[in-house]
This record gives C-alpha cells, sequence and structure tokens, in this order.
C-alpha cells in the first residue's frame, strides 16, 4: 500500500472525533493523515463547521466531506438526528428500556461511514482507518462495542490482496478521560460540537450535551461552550 504508515480519521465534530484527530496525527505519528467526513442529512451542519476548523488546525494532509443525501429518506422513520425524524429527546425522558440504543441512534451508521471509508482507504492505499467509539456512561450504541468492532473487521480481513483495518483506541475509555487527553493534547473544544439539536447555542439536556457535562465536570475542564440550559 502506497500510504501504509498513514492513517485514515473519520472527523465528525465531535469532541471525541477531535480529541482522536490530533491522537493519531501527533501521539501516533500517523502520516499522512486524510479526514473524512459525513453529510448524511444531519439535523445541523454545525458538526461539520467543527471538523473543517478542527483538520485545518491539525494540517491533515486532506480533508474530504462525503455527501449521503439518500440516507435520510432511508433512516428516518427509526432516528431522530436525520431531517424529518422525530422529535430529538431530553435524557431524562427516556424510559430505562430505551437507554441501550435511544432514538438518537441512526440505524446502520457505523457499518455505512466505515465501509466506505474502508473503499476510500484501500483505493487510496491505506491499510489503518480511526473512528472515535468510546464507553458511553448514560446510555450506549451497539456499533461503538468490542463486538461490533471485531465482527467488522473480520469481514473486511476476508480481502484477498491488502486488508484494511478499523481502530477503535478509545473504544474501552470514558469521556471524561478523553476530556483530559484532549486538554493535554492542546484541542480547542470551543471547536467542538456535540448537541443533537441545532439550535444556536446548545441544549444541555439532550443525551449528548448531558453526557459532554458530566465528562467535563469529572475531568475538572471547563466547558468553553455556553448552554441554553444546564
Amino acid at each position: 500500500m502506497t500510504n501504509a504508515k498513514g492513517a485514515i480519521v473519520l472527523l465528525s465534530g465531535g469532541m471525541d472525533s477531535a480529541v482522536l484527530l490530533r491522537h493519531v496525527a501527533e501521539r501516533l505519528q500517523r502520516a499522512p493523515v486524510h479526514a473524512l467526513s459525513y453529510n448524511y442529512g444531519q439535523r445541523h451542519a454545525k458538526e461539520l463547521e467543527c471538523a473543517m476548523w478542527q483538520a485545518e488546525e491539525t494540517v491533515v494532509a486532506e480533508y474530504v466531506v462525503i455527501n449521503l443525501p439518500f440516507l435520510p429518506a432511508v433512516v428516518k422513520s427509526g432516528t431522530s438526528l436525520v431531517e424529518g425524524g422525530g422529535e430529538v429527546p431530553d435524557l431524562k425522558d427516556l424510559k430505562d428500556e430505551e437507554l441501550s440504543q435511544p432514538p438518537t441512534y441512526v440505524p446502520n451508521r457505523n457499518m455505512m461511514l466505515l465501509s466506505i471509508a474502508a473503499a476510500y482507504a484501500e483505493s487510496h492505499g491505506f491499510r489503518d482507518i480511526y473512528y472515535g467509539a468510546q464507553a458511553h456512561d448514560e446510555y450506549g450504541y451497539w456499533d461503538c462495542t468490542s463486538d461490533f468492532l471485531e465482527r467488522i473487521n473480520a469481514v473486511l480481513a476476508l480481502n484477498r490482496k491488502e486488508a484494511v483495518e478499523i481502530h477503535a483506541p478509545f473504544i474501552g475509555l470514558k469521556k471524561h478521560e478523553l476530556v483530559s487527553m484532549g486538554t493535554d493534547l492542546g484541542v480547542d473544544f470551543f471547536r467542538t460540537w456535540s448537541c443533537y439539536r441545532g439550535q444556536e447555542n446548545p441544549c444541555g439536556t439532550c443525551p449528548t450535551c448531558v453526557e459532554r457535562l458530566k465528562a467535563f465536570q469529572e475531568a475538572g475542564v471547563r466547558d468553553p461552550l455556553v448552554y441554553a440550559e444546564t
């Protein structure tokens, strides 16, 4: 592979992927690094704006936004995160049985995004892909688990030439550990966006806002974002 020493990083613009990008580029010293973002019909573009800023700040070799305009029509009846989907819930309103797979889950999203990234990696001569799965405190997604990572890599290993491998170095870490790591790496968390709602300020009550606020509190670091409610 022509870029065997390099890496692909999935960059959403959220805090996890921003820390991951710095980790891969600076601590793992992978080069060249290509960052991939996806426009899949999210409710807002704030994450993508942050992703572009983080890519420029980290000086990646290539930053690519892949448009998936068809995805909302495919998944909108099963998620609240795309245009046309249901309302984004507050974490406090979710029932216990919903926490393992809340309405903010996008059906098969990581499978699709990682498959596209694998095609990009193989065609550009990369062997390694990194994505920012981490151990959620408040809720969970099956496509951010070690089982998922192991099984998708088993499928990719069927490649008859150069197999691409997916890595999730944060998969066993809590979000507050990523806040501490990102602080050490100099990540500008003001240039990250986590809220599932596309308002001027993050809402402070949706599942990812609650988790983010808790993470900064546990890490003893001030979140630079101003919330509508806390």
